[in-house]
């Protein structure tokens, strides 16, 4: 849930950016719905003196264009016929159009020819001098407004390069790296809309904008899975979940904490490996610290005889817990029946440890031997499974020399004395440090600054 409302806010600040582009883009022409236009009427008679008309207004047009003096012009009954040569289409298409915008106009017949001729198209070098020209021009105003964008570009690298001072209002390195590369971003993004502006192209600063919103976009959805990674090591940094060489099992995989980068949490596993979790998987993993409380509980189980009695069994495994010096009296050891079986009763011990004086596993294994050999000095059977066979079979199987059973009362078993075995002697269940102090060497040796782990900062 929280990574999906991370989601939500990284589209609506998409949305905010694109915004504003698209405000600025040029709209588009709207075409009022409706039915075309009717066709010009044409008059039943002719005035007199209207084809001169047309044609003394065209021919005037045309010879003020200095492109179209070439066009000749006849009219006949309002139809106007042109002839001539033009360089261009565009030309003969202009020449069209003003026909077609007189008055009286019943319809134009264009005869216009492109002209092909070398020296009625040299024109276009003349044109293609003067865009150079006016570009010679606009290079001083284009050279201004570089500068200005550079310079507001520098100032944004100096104000971000301000690592020390960052680095001292923000919670942490990495939180310090992104404030210093928003700055970078804004004053380049900045520079840019000043120098645009200054060419008078802020449309295509609009453009620009919207083109990498949606690009933006298209990027986010492709790259999720870094995004999300790259948001999780953030929330990650911000949170502090865990401590260095903390003893944490993250999901199924446990070990001890190395260090947290802006990419990936790296543990040392109980074997010494070297594990590095993606923080994304992280973040959205249940974790178990086993380091944050010192007290831990310990438990096993044990099997008894159907036949013995189970409340003294547990009485006396907690008799035995309680004597051994590893073990705390607050909280107290317990035990309490698990489950009845065919062949025993499963009775499950329970005690608890400081993971500070006493190793997890060691305390377990000695706790077990200790009350097996206390049960089994005291009467308890501890019986392996019983399993019942059955025979379907309709012939009576013949047993050589098997004994006849009687239907009568079950015989008692008797139990062979068992020589009291003497007390176990103390073992060492001091904690394990290798782990450890494999991790503290490897912290101490990293002289590198990419750790997000904060000693001082409060943690969740």
């Amino acid at each position: 849930m929280t990574m999906r409302k991370i989601w939500q806010a990284v589209a609506m600040c998409l949305l905010m950016l694109t915004g504003p582009a698209y405000a600025i883009l040029p709209a588009a022409p709207e075409t009022e719905a409706g039915e075309p236009a009717p066709a010009q009427l044409i008059e039943p008679e002719i005035v007199p003196g209207e084809d001169e008309r047309i044609a003394k207004r065209l021919r005037g047009i045309y010879g003020v264009l200095d492109h179209l003096s070439a066009v000749t012009v006849e009219v006949e009954q309002g139809v106007v016929t042109l002839n001539g040569a033009l360089a261009s289409q565009a030309d003969i298409d202009e020449a069209e159009g003003l026909a077609d915008q007189i008055d009286g106009v019943v319809t134009v017949q264009n005869k216009i020819e492109r002209d092909v001729s070398i020296g009625e198209n040299l024109g276009a070098l003349g044109s293609l001098s003067e865009r150079f020209t006016d570009f010679v021009k606009f290079l001083p105003l284009l050279g201004a407004a570089f500068l200005v964008a550079l310079l507001i570009s520098l100032l944004g690298y100096a104000i971000a390069g301000l690592r020390g001072f960052w680095r001292r209002i923000s919670p942490n390195v990495f939180l310090a790296e992104l404030i210093a590369s928003a700055i970078r971003f804004v004053f380049v993004i900045g520079g840019a809309v000043i120098a645009l502006d200054m060419i008078g192209a802020g449309a295509l600063l609009g453009a620009v904008l919207g083109g990498a919103g949606v690009i933006g976009i298209a990027l986010g959805f492709a790259m999720r899975e870094t995004i999300e990674n790259y948001v999780a090591s953030l929330m990650l940094s911000l949170r502090q979940p865990f401590q260095a060489n903390d003893h944490v099992l993250i999901d199924d995989l446990e070990g001890r904490i190395i260090r947290l980068t802006s990419r990936a949490t790296v543990m040392m596993t109980m074997d010494g490996n070297h594990l590095r979790v993606p923080n994304s998987t992280v973040f959205k993993a249940v974790i178990t610290n086993f380091t944050r409380n010192p007290q831990r509980r310990f438990d096993f189980e044990l099997g008894v005889d159907a036949e013995d009695d189970p409340t003294a069994a547990r009485c006396l495994g907690v008799s035995v817990l309680k004597e051994l010096p590893f073990v705390l009296d607050n909280p107290e050891p317990s035990a309490r029946i698990e489950q009845v079986g065919d062949s025993n009763i499963v009775i499950r011990y329970l005690g608890w440890i400081d993971q500070q004086q006493a190793d997890i596993y060691k305390a377990r294994s000695r706790a077990i031997h200790a009350v097996k050999d206390a049960l089994e000095n005291n009467g308890f059977a501890l019986p392996e499974p019983i399993y019942r066979l059955r025979f379907d079979s309709a012939a009576p199987l013949n047993f050589e020399g098997a004994a006849t059973m009687t239907t009568g009362e079950k015989p008692k078993v008797e139990r062979p004395d068992k020589p009291v075995r003497p007390p176990l002697p103390d073992e060492d269940v001091s904690p394990v440090t290798e782990i450890s102090e494999m991790v503290r060497a490897e912290r101490a040796a990293d002289l590198g600054d990419d750790d997000l782990l904060d000693s001082e900062r409060p943690i969740e």
